[in-house]
């Protein structure tokens, strides 16, 4: 645990709430020179009042004492290659089930919807498909997914759609 990097957060929270270090201070029932020296990085809040002060900062102990990282609990990994042989296999499905067939309408139709968008379109068009792709990867981050960035970079041969990616990748906690 960093103290310097603690302080800095307790400083900052206390500040964004509009707070002085003799209010916060009162409000934990403890001396300014004690908020002080936290936010100074010279020492840390004693574990008691760890979940006062967070409660008067309006955060979690773990956000406090983390320095305002975050801790990233991701929920599986994905790969992309592995997107992209999903993202296949519904193209096979119609090549399987028939264009026509319900329950293939019934799947693209629920994705265009969903997507205001023409997936068929991307099945035909190199760079459409690509689209497809990384905003299969965007969801699974924004479900918790881990991928790694090497895979990232390699596997997009466009790259606005790479930068994207790699901008969502970053807002997750993967770098």
């Amino acid at each position: 645990m960093d103290a310097k990097k603690v302080g800095n957060q307790i400083a900052a929270l206390r500040k964004l709430k509009g707070l002085t270090q003799t209010e916060l201070g009162e409000r934990l029932t403890i001396s300014f020179q004690a908020v002080s020296k936290w936010e100074r990085g010279e020492t840390l809040p004693d574990t008691a009042i760890l979940p006062d002060l967070a409660r008067v900062l309006e955060t979690t102990v773990d956000f406090i004492l983390l320095g305002g990282e975050r801790l990233v609990d991701y929920k599986g990994k994905v790969s992309v290659s592995d997107l992209i042989q999903g993202l296949k296999c519904l193209e096979k499905m119609g090549d399987y089930l028939g264009n026509e067939n319900i329950i293939y309408r019934a799947a693209i139709n629920g994705i265009n919807e969903s997507l205001n968008t023409d997936v068929e379109k991307a099945f035909n068009d190199d760079y459409v498909f690509e689209a497809f792709v990384a905003e299969a990867v965007i969801q699974s981050l924004c479900m918790g997914a881990y991928v790694d960035i090497t895979d990232v970079k390699n596997s997009f041969k466009y790259d606005h759609f790479k930068e994207i990616v790699l901008s969502y990748c970053s807002k997750k906690g993967i770098k």
